[in-house]
């Protein structure tokens, strides 16, 4: 961890996350997380819910092939991963979604 880190380094993320609530206030709410060992980092973290993970790239211009996929727990969750520069913080943007059984099931056949 960062010792000796004050609130102030942490300002890049706290003003994009400030100006996100401005402007996209009408969005769906993500889990936010700041942390000191990233404090140039902004994660907005979607569960179940992969159109307000697509809302949110779509504000803010992150193309559909910018976008990871992935999966964990087993292959039981579907992950997307993005990230954009904005507003001098490094925004990140998460969702997890289970994949439904019926698509585990044809897979395991």
């Amino acid at each position: 961890m960062n010792e000796g880190l004050t609130l102030d380094a942490l300002a890049a993320p706290l003003r994009a996350l400030r100006l996100l609530a401005a402007d996209f206030g009408h969005l769906s709410a993500p889990a936010v997380r700041v942390t000191p060992i990233y404090p140039e980092r902004l994660e907005l973290a979607f569960h179940d819910d992969l159109a307000g993970f697509e809302g949110w790239r779509d504000v803010l211009g992150i193309t559909p092939d910018a976008v990871t996929h992935g999966t964990q727990s087993g292959g039981r969750t579907r992950v997307l991963h993005a990230s954009v520069e904005f507003a001098g913080a490094e925004l990140v943007l998460v969702a997890y979604a289970p994949i439904p059984a019926a698509v585990l099931a044809g897979a395991a056949a």
